[in-house]
């Protein structure tokens, strides 16, 4: 019987390899990036065409490497970091795999130009494929040039399966920002189809983070600081009343490398108990430093989740030191025993009596008393603007009750002949049938989420939340489509700050946006200016609204134009629908089922939900009939 068991052939190994190396572009960037700060780097440039499909290229003024180090480093296995499974544990590099190079290499288009600084010339290397194409002695400048060009172009059915550009942008975004947070004193640049995204100079941690998220967030930052023999903390947390629905600024950096960690965010979370609303969540910049041999790093293939020795005693330290900083610097609320001098009552009146209020009555006051009509003086009449009259009081001549009756005339009895009286009309029933009718299609809430309205075959039931969620979406898709709606101005424009990427996806659906209604008077490089607001939405919703919308579309945003108005529609109505818990009143509740039966599509919200239920009375009379 002939073997079925054979060994791959290098090039189908390395593309097995790229499947859990390379899962997108940001995969690339990440590999790259590192590299380039274990190169010594002091300046690193990154250029991205596509959100790295076409193009990604990372520019370092590092160390460079010699002819056959830029031949070895697209072998498997093949690293700088490490020679025995001891130095796992004492890692202070990122890379040491020595499987990104060759996987890398082995579905997108390679080149590599390269010099070490002692050295004249550099070397030039052209890869498709796993293949080396051509290698030659090029005139370049020092460090490394890595061009990754088509990515998956021999794996299609990959290259199918990445989502939107802005998607792909937003994961290449976060994989930089990593790096760029991990490494303060290095200088970064990111160029995006040619326009500049990031350009962020050597400084410290701090500026770093203000440079990163923009120049309103050095308010929102507390210091963490806190040393031991197990950990040294350092870093920011972001004050309470900053916090927001999504989780998108939270960075744990262990030892230069960034990492997640369930079990760490939840020890910052339990120092901000009792500080947040529900469902925010702060943002924090934490730095550890802990000795190399007390963790494993070599859990998990993207290396971003970490295995400590003592993590009870890494999490108490955690939560402490938060605690101790929010607490330090008035955030939370501590106890205090020092008095404060400026609530001290002065010496001045520390004898001195309370005086006592005095009530003073008119004893002469008559409220049943005739008051005088003021008389107007001759005087007055010829023009000489005086009142012989001493009071200016309103009077009547006659007391209030009698002006009832003048003009009637009681002369005749036959004007009394002619009244004529409405019969009642007595019938069998204590309700007439208009008041039957409205009891029978009156609407009820139940436990502040459920619309209940009887029908004819039965019991309707609505789901309040779901059924406003469709009203909202079709009025909004509407508007969109339809490039008219109708805009509140407001008096003074609201001013909102975001950050780089997050400004360059307002721009991109700012004319969905106008087409709801909101009016843009100024989209700066920090901050917009909102002058006009749709009809149903209040000022106090623009933030959340927009900081909702712009977390959904970051997350995955349709390629076509439609497809992302329904995106748009989708996510405003989400956030503007009312919630369960809100009381409404009757008409409220008439007037979303009426809006409800109105749309195209009633039976389900705009997340395929189903909006409503209904009870027959044939089911009704089964419950009873056990």
């Amino acid at each position: 019987m002939s073997s079925i068991i054979q060994l791959l052939p290098d090039h189908v190994a390395n593309q097995i390899a790229a499947g859990e190396v390379v899962q997108r572009p940001a995969s690339v960037v990440k590999e790259l990036l590192e590299n380039a700060v274990d190169a010594r780097a002091t300046e690193i440039k990154l250029i991205v065409k596509d959100a790295g499909k076409t193009l990604v290229q990372v520019i370092d003024n590092g160390l460079g490497m010699s002819v056959t180090d830029a031949r070895l480093c697209f072998e498997r296995h093949a690293t700088s970091k490490i020679r025995l499974a001891e130095d796992l544990f004492s890692l202070h590099t990122k890379g040491f795999r020595g499987e990104a190079l060759a996987s890398i290499a082995a579905i997108a288009h390679v080149e590599l130009k390269t010099r070490q600084e002692q050295e004249e010339l550099g070397t030039h290397l052209v890869i498709e494929g796993s293949k080396f194409t051509s290698q030659e002695v090029a005139v370049l400048p020092k460090g490394t040039s890595f061009s990754v060009k088509n990515l998956f172009f021999n794996i299609p059915a990959r290259r199918n399966f990445l989502k939107s550009d802005t998607v792909e942008f937003r994961h290449i975004v976060d994989e930089f920002e990593r790096v760029a947070l991990a490494h303060a004193n290095i200088s970064f640049m990111l160029y995006h189809n040619g326009s500049e995204m990031f350009n962020l100079p050597a400084s410290n941690t701090r500026q770093r983070i203000v440079n990163i998220f923009g120049g309103r967030t050095n308010e929102k930052l507390v210091p963490v600081k806190e040393s031991t023999e197990i950990v040294e903390i350092q870093g920011f947390v972001t004050k309470p009343e900053f916090a927001k629905k999504n989780r998108g600024e939270q960075f744990f950096i262990v030892n230069n490398r960034f990492i997640k960690s369930g079990y760490l965010h939840h020890a910052v979370m339990a120092a901000y108990e009792g500080l947040l609303k529900d469902g925010c969540q702060p943002g924090y910049f934490i730095y550890l430093d802990v000795p190399p041999n007390t963790i494993d790093i070599n859990i998990h293939p993207t290396k971003t989740e970490i295995k400590f020795d003592d993590e009870h005693a890494l999490y108490a330290i955690m939560r402490s030191s938060i605690k101790h900083s929010l607490g330090q610097f008035n955030v939370s609320p501590v106890l205090d025993f020092e008095r404060d001098a400026n609530l001290d009552t002065p010496y001045n009146y520390e004898a001195k009596e309370a005086v006592m209020p005095e009530v003073h009555v008119d004893r002469n006051y008559n409220p049943f008393a005739v008051e005088e009509k003021p008389v107007r003086s001759a005087s007055m009449s010829s023009g000489s603007g005086s009142f012989s009259s001493p009071s200016f009081r309103k009077t009547q001549s006659q007391p209030a009750w009698e002006s009832l009756y003048t003009g009637i005339s009681t002369s005749s009895s036959e004007d009394i002949a002619e009244i004529n009286f409405e019969s009642e009309e007595v019938t069998g029933s204590l309700f007439n049938d208009t008041e039957v009718e409205q009891a029978v299609y009156k609407t009820y809430q139940i436990h502040k989420k459920y619309i209940v309205s009887p029908i004819k075959s039965g019991l309707l039931i609505i789901d309040q939340k779901r059924a406003h969620q469709r009203i909202m979406y079709e009025q909004f898709l509407r508007s969109i489509t339809v490039q008219h709606a109708a805009s509140q101005q407001l008096l003074f424009p609201l001013v909102l700050h975001y950050n780089k990427t997050e400004l360059e996806l307002i721009k991109e659906m700012q004319d969905a946006l106008q087409n709801t209604g909101f009016v843009f008077a100024e989209i700066n490089h920090d901050h917009i200016v909102v002058s006009g607001l749709p009809v149903n939405v209040s000022e106090s919703e623009v933030s959340i609204l927009l900081e909702e919308l712009i977390n959904d579309l970051q997350q995955e945003v349709p390629d076509s134009s439609f497809s992302q108005s329904d995106s748009i529609a989708k996510s405003m109505a989400r956030s503007l629908a009312v919630k369960t818990g809100v009381l409404l009143s009757e008409r409220e509740q008439e007037n979303m089922v009426n809006s409800l039966f109105a749309c195209k599509e009633p039976n389900v919200s705009p997340f395929n939900k189903p909006t409503f239920i209904t009870l027959s009375v044939e089911d009704l009379d089964k419950r009873f009939a056990i």
